[in-house]
């Protein structure tokens, strides 16, 4: 049975599917068999450049009366190119039509980040660099403030494309000075945490706003080592008080940390493709870990930042873009 957590009054289920870096072959297949097992919440992005082929999942499931739409909590993010506000309407649509949906429950802000336009019929999705025809290609930094993008997505809500907003990869001061000016207020903050990186008071003061909080990458490296940003010596699922809690618990090291990310008041959206494992990370409310392992799984925190735009950007994209102190 699938927890859930309580979005702005809206029942969002604790354990979705992430679909980043999943083999494009596979993603329909992949969503289909998702939905199949009990998935109800799938968690995508313009910028994962497979929304088209999560719809086609999408719509078998319900073609074969798996589910229907109302049954699914679905959640994408508005890309980094399109912050200005004439574009912010025009990218959750094209969102919408790629996943043959009609609104999305949760429409997300990706980044912190505006960069120059990119215009659909020139390169979707647009990704980090401006022009990779370049000869020193490079992100290209759009002056816009983050009022306006978030002006624009209110406008989501109050044109039935988007049932709430929200952001992703925010500071607590970020989220204070959006809370001045939000006449929607975001209902989800979306941010990289594990045990490594565990960002207590970040949490905190997204929850003291009523915002709900959604970790990505709630393993930690696994998600990472495939593109050279981790390695695999960096596995959270290693540690003694991990290993010790999943043999206590008789459950998998993996679910020990995604139960660690439930119980901790956070909703988690780990990826696979793997049917086995699809069954394995749902399964986390049959056992619950002890304050004791609680905490001991929390004081591995090590402020352990695995997707950081401050470290990846001037790596693959040439320029320094940090967005972290």
């Amino acid at each position: 049975m699938n927890q859930a957590i309580n979005v702005t009054g809206q029942i969002m289920p604790a354990v979705g599917l992430g679909l980043w870096k999943l083999d494009i072959d596979e993603v329909a297949d992949t969503v289909y068999n998702a939905i199949k097992t009990g998935y109800r919440h799938l968690d995508n992005a313009a910028d994962y450049g497979n929304e088209k082929q999560v719809g086609e999942g999408i719509a078998r499931a319900i073609a074969d009366g798996v589910c229907c739409r109302e049954d699914l909590w679905i959640t994408s993010k508005l890309w980094n190119t399109f912050h200005r506000q004439e574009h912010v309407q025009a990218a959750c649509e094209k969102s919408l039509a790629d996943l043959g949906i009609d609104y999305f429950d949760l429409y997300l802000v990706h980044f912190p980040i505006a960069l120059k336009y990119v215009d659909f019929n020139d390169r979707y999705p647009p990704e980090w660099i401006f022009n990779p025809e370049d000869e020193h290609p490079a992100m290209e930094p759009d002056a816009v403030p983050l009022s306006e993008t978030w002006t624009a997505m209110e406008g989501l809500v109050e044109n039935q494309l988007a049932r709430k907003i929200g952001v992703c990869n925010y500071s607590a001061v970020l989220l204070h000075d959006l809370m001045s000016y939000a006449r929607i207020k975001p209902a989800m903050l979306q941010i990289e945490s594990h045990p490594y990186l565990t960002q207590e008071a970040l949490i905190r003061t997204a929850q003291s706003y009523n915002i709900a909080v959604t970790a990505f990458s709630p393993l930690g490296a696994l998600s990472y080592v495939s593109i050279d940003m981790a390695t695999a010596g960096d596995s959270v699922l290693t540690e003694a008080v991990v290993t010790a809690a999943a043999k206590r618990a008789g459950v998998t090291a993996a679910q020990v940390v995604l139960r660690w990310g439930v119980q901790r008041g956070t909703a988690v959206i780990p990826k696979t493709s793997k049917l086995e494992r699809l069954t394995e990370n749902l399964s986390l409310s049959e056992f619950t870990l002890t304050d004791e392992e609680m905490d001991a799984i929390s004081g591995l925190n090590q402020n352990r930042r695995f997707n950081d735009p401050g470290v990846f950007c001037e790596a693959a994209f040439g320029t320094f873009h940090s967005i972290y102190d």
